[in-house]
């Protein structure tokens, strides 16, 4: 039987979080917080977050849910319902932080948007996502990460990185990275309701997210003349190289860059390519630069394997690293000694493995902690502790279908 990850008071013990979110962006900045060891409850309408009847599913939970909600706790109401909406703010009332990403106003609608909720609870932390943010001309288009992806400019510098051909990126960036920025504005916000004693709504967007972290927005909107000048920090031009084992590794550095150049063919036992003319100066080399990648993926071919290659490289200040699958990083020695994949309980006796977070505190205890919920497997232990109802009132609500529950074996 595989236990649930167990772990000492995190940096967080003791913080009250209501994760209202559903899909991505929400659930892996509460999982985060739960991570950093707070206390987090997610509140599932009856029909349950989307992301639980993806595939692939063991023991009727998803392997995908599980990555972003594993060791919150779990609560379902309908939302619909008047009662439902008073228990949430009777437990607003005890929370520190709200969570929620749907659209601008859905929250106001049900009666649990921020103004409601912090007129009970003045040091409530109230967090929200949106795809567009809560003004202007955009709030209330739908998003997702492929479309704020082409909104914000990233899809367009990936794909003309690629020749102009546009595809969608399989990663979802919009999302993960809008509930980082969210999870760092709530510890900004909670640190300044330390001081202040008020809490405070926090906005984030991710479209305004994946212009903040483009790290190329300055060049797209420079109008500096670039003739003959590589721009710095440009990774989609750097060298893929393959060893003669077969494996490919990727090396960062720009290789036509002044300096970097001339590291690139003395690692590579190459360094009569600094006199030729091709390769004489930067605008040489960008006008023959499919030239200059050829010339070294010949030299790196007779690399026995890449730790040669990367030695070789090394030895002049550049790096390199070993195209990996998933699953090969997380079987690597590197990954077990850094606990960076964790087995969680598959609730049958098994286990599914998922990202640990990456923080390692040397005074508190972070990571992955708990199990995935069924949903509404925590609605009598959250109602009877946060709302102080008994055994009865919670009969009667679950008669009422006010709350509801999805365990193994029932509906």
């Amino acid at each position: 039987m595989t236990a649930p990850p167990t772990r000492g008071p995190g940096p967080l013990d003791g913080l009250l979080v209501l994760d209202f979110s559903r899909v991505l962006s929400g659930p892996h900045c509460g999982r985060m917080l739960a991570d950093l060891g707070a206390d987090v409850i997610k509140v599932e309408p009856p029909e349950g977050d989307m992301t639980r009847y993806s595939f692939p599913r063991v023991n009727s939970i998803a392997t995908y849910f599980a990555q972003q909600n594993c060791g919150k706790r779990n609560i379902s109401l309908d939302l619909k319902q008047p009662r439902a909406v008073d228990l949430l703010r009777t437990m607003a009332q005890r929370s520190d932080v709200v969570l929620e990403n749907f659209r601008p106003g859905v929250m106001d609608r049900i009666g649990l948007g921020y103004g409601e909720l912090s007129a009970d609870n003045q040091r409530l932390v109230y967090a929200s996502i949106t795809g567009y943010g809560q003004t202007g001309p955009w709030r209330d288009r739908r998003a997702y990460a492929p479309v704020v992806g082409a909104e914000s400019g990233l899809t367009w510098v990936q794909g003309m990185a690629r020749g102009a051909t546009f595809t969608n990126d399989v990663i979802s960036h919009g999302d993960v990275y809008a509930s980082l920025e969210c999870l760092a504005g709530i510890l900004a916000a909670l640190v300044q309701r330390a001081r202040t004693g008020r809490g405070q709504h926090i906005d984030v967007s991710m479209t305004g997210t994946l212009l903040a972290i483009n790290e190329h927005v300055h060049w797209e909107l420079s109008d500096i003349e670039a003739d003959g000048v590589v721009p710095s920090f440009r990774p989609g031009d750097y060298p893929v190289l393959t060893v003669a084992d077969g494996q490919t590794v990727i090396v960062s550095g720009h290789p036509a860059e002044r300096g970097t150049f001339e590291r690139y063919v003395t690692a590579v036992g190459r360094a009569d390519l600094v006199d030729d003319p091709r390769f004489a100066d930067v605008a040489a080399r960008l006008e023959h630069f499919e030239e200059l990648l050829d010339e070294l993926r010949t030299a790196a071919a007779p690399f026995a394997d890449p730790e040669a290659l990367e030695s070789a490289l090394a030895e002049h200040g550049l790096a390199m690293g070993v195209l990996r699958s998933v699953r090969e990083v997380a079987d690597s020695d590197w990954a077990r000694e850094r606990e960076a994949i964790v087995a969680v309980p598959d609730r049958g006796g098994g286990s599914i493995r998922i990202p640990n977070s990456p923080w390692q505190f040397s005074d508190a205890d972070t990571g992955v902690r708990g199990q995935p919920a069924y949903r509404g497997e925590h609605n009598r232990e959250v109602l009877g502790e946060l709302c102080g109802l008994d055994g009865d009132e919670l009969d009667a609500l679950e008669a009422a279908g006010v709350i509801s529950s999805r365990l193994p074996g029932r509906r």
